[in-house]
């Protein structure tokens, strides 16, 4: 197959990033990749999907990654998956012979293994530099359902109209369930059994990156998870933290450790981020040197400064979130052209075991079983976002009034990096706008 002829199957039927900030995947097709990886490291505690989905879909998924190896002409496809993930493996290993130019590479259980940068130098040894793409250093990254995605536009000629979200911690009955893109949070969460705490918050994501949501919300093309907390949890807490007291505590109390940065999984690979230096900086209103606030850029906001590192409970991350927003709404740009300095010899002995994460965020009690139930749970009503990617939102191409069916195109790319959206369920077309369709069953 031709480059070009996959990345329009791969446009015209919604193919993104499961996941994360959602690039449209047939962007990241390029004769530049010698190689391609596949990200099943979850990332994430608690998060399951990943490595359930690869395990009940293997030879289609890998058969599938290899089409696109062969399409880019990459010399390898890698797929990065913790060891841990014992029975996903034994399935990859059942068909891997039948796939000479592919290689399994096992990782550690530490976080944050499925930070892309982080994944790329253990599968590869390469290093992308500051502010870079992975394509730069010759390597293009796809998470599990992205690939099982592709794999049914390809073969099967189904666009992403569903979604697999894990609902885990306080529920009677953790489980991954598929959903129509569109549904309510809450319409997910019911698919779990009993909420079993009083005063339920919805955790969006992975309790390190994630955010806090409301149960009207609709899911999302890059919404993996829902962690069901009380509204006390340490991870809620530090959510709804106010960066005016957090600078003020950062002022008062840091002990100058150095400990965020000394964990820092960009800054041992060489990056130029600093979380220490930027805390002195900020917290003091220290101008002399604007490297610190420059380099916030550079953080991945992978949260281990402030949600495992700091013995003073600061918040380093959140800070650095401010200031990078700050600085794109000034208009001021990231430092152009910086280059990594050498990897830390101290890394290996630096990394984050996630059972040491779990226990210190009270996660470790969550840590069970959620089954994966691919049936396809029927909702009445849908509210599907134009924009569910990185790059222009796509263009409605119904109205209200229109009947539709599952699968059908309701609107189109943009002009630009864009994909298209498609009916998640068959029904009529009862609101249209620059930012969303609503479609009821009749």
């Amino acid at each position: 197959m031709e480059i070009k002829e996959l990345q329009k199957i791969l446009q015209e039927n919604g193919v993104v990033g499961a996941g994360g900030a959602g690039f449209p995947t047939y962007a990241k097709l390029t004769d530049q990749a010698n190689v391609i990886l596949m990200n099943c490291a979850e990332c994430e505690p608690l998060l399951k999907l990943h490595r359930q989905l690869l395990e009940k879909h293997a030879y289609e998924i890998m058969k599938t990654f290899e089409l696109v190896r062969q399409t880019v002409q990459a010399e390898e496809a890698i797929i990065g998956i913790k060891k841990s993930y014992v029975q996903t493996v034994q399935a990859l290993n059942q068909y891997i012979e039948e796939f000479p130019n592919m290689r399994l590479h096992l990782l550690e259980e530490v976080y944050p293994m499925g930070d892309e940068v982080v994944l790329i130098y253990e599968a590869t040894g390469r290093v992308v530099r500051p502010g870079g793409l992975p394509i730069e250093q010759g390597v293009a990254v796809f998470n599990v359902e992205t690939i099982y995605n592709a794999y049914r536009a390809i073969e099967k000629q189904k666009p992403v109209t569903d979604k697999y979200v894990s609902v885990v911690a306080e529920v009677s009955d953790p489980v991954t369930v598929r959903v129509p893109i569109g549904c309510t949070l809450d319409e997910v969460v019911a698919q779990a059994g009993v909420v079993t705490c009083k005063d339920p918050v919805y955790f969006v994501g992975g309790p390190m990156m994630g955010r806090i949501g409301t149960g009207t919300e609709p899911v999302t093309k890059t919404t993996n998870a829902i962690l069901v907390l009380p509204a006390d949890h340490i991870i809620i807490s530090k959510k709804k933290r106010k960066s005016s007291i957090d600078l003020k505590r950062a002022a008062s109390i840091c002990c100058q450790c150095n400990s965020c940065t000394d964990l820092c999984p960009r800054h041992n690979l060489g990056h130029p981020i600093d979380p220490a230096h930027f805390m002195r900086a900020a917290s003091n209103q220290d101008f002399r040197d604007l490297n610190p606030y420059l380099d916030a850029a550079f953080c991945s906001s992978c949260g281990v400064c402030e949600m495992y590192s700091c013995p003073q409970s600061l918040a380093p991350r959140s800070l650095l979130a401010d200031m990078k927003g700050g600085l794109r709404k000034a208009g001021i740009k990231p430092p152009q052209g910086v280059q990594p300095k050498t990897v830390r010899e101290s890394r290996e002995y630096r990394k984050v075991p996630e059972e040491r994460l779990m226990a210190r965020l009270s996660l470790t009690r969550y840590d069970k079983d959620a089954p994966m139930d691919e049936n396809l749970v029927a909702v009445s009503k849908v509210k599907i976002n134009l924009s569910q990617h990185i790059g222009a939102p796509a263009q409605a191409v119904v109205k209200a009034g229109d009947q539709v069916t599952r699968g059908q195109v309701i609107a189109q790319p943009a002009n630009g990096l864009s994909v298209a959206i498609h009916a998640t369920i068959c029904g009529k077309v009862t609101e249209v706008t620059d930012r969303f369709v609503v479609i009821a069953k009749n």
